[in-house]
């Protein structure tokens, strides 16, 4: 029973960069296409995002220290500029808009990963063991192998483009279906 009391005092939360709302609707419409189509909805209980901290769990009687210390790390950093450009694959299953790795992108993924871990001792492990490789996810996981196929054959060569400035970090929340915007924080803009 306290297992499962703690649970309900905790929820799961991760941290973004969310583009602007029209290039929103337009990954959107890409990620409800996947849905008809290739039957792959679960990149629907997110807005578009591109990942910087992945999924954790935090206290809720906690929650301002939380926000307090990402205010604090957004008064030191600039905004993103950020670039689409086409489409990419985690095969075997997951299909996404591929964000270029600029060196901007990069570094606050880092600096964000590290403050997180000193400043609150978030840490996620396998982050630690891979490079980032920031994506913004049309086809999940949910996604099986026959219409991966089928959708990569479709969209591997596809053009799309956009070029954009992201000025909020966002903490994301999950509500027990879907994640759903919690805060924005103002980057500096230094």
């Amino acid at each position: 029973m306290k297992t499962k009391l703690m649970k309900s005092l905790s929820k799961r939360y991760f941290i973004a960069l969310l583009p602007p709302q029209e290039i929103q609707k337009e990954a959107t419409k890409i990620k409800q296409y996947f849905a008809e189509v290739y039957h792959s909805k679960a990149a629907l209980k997110s807005p578009p995002h591109v990942t910087l901290q992945p999924p954790f769990e935090w206290e809720m009687s906690n929650l301002s220290q939380l926000e307090q210390q990402l205010q604090q790390f957004c008064k030191f950093q600039s905004s993103i500029p950020m670039i689409l450009d086409g489409f990419a694959a985690f095969q075997p299953r997951v299909i996404y808009l591929n964000v270029l790795k600029t060196s901007e992108l990069l570094t606050i993924q880092k600096d964000l990963m590290s403050f997180l871990e000193s400043s609150l001792g978030i840490v996620h492990q396998v982050s630690k063991t891979r490079p980032f490789s920031p994506h913004l996810t049309v086809g999940f996981r949910d996604l099986s192998k026959e219409n991966f196929a089928q959708a990569w054959s479709e969209f591997k060569d596809k053009k799309l483009y956009f070029k954009f400035v992201v000025n909020h970090l966002t903490l994301l929340v999950h509500n027990g279906k879907m994640w759903e915007i919690y805060q924005e924080f103002l980057l500096a803009n230094r």
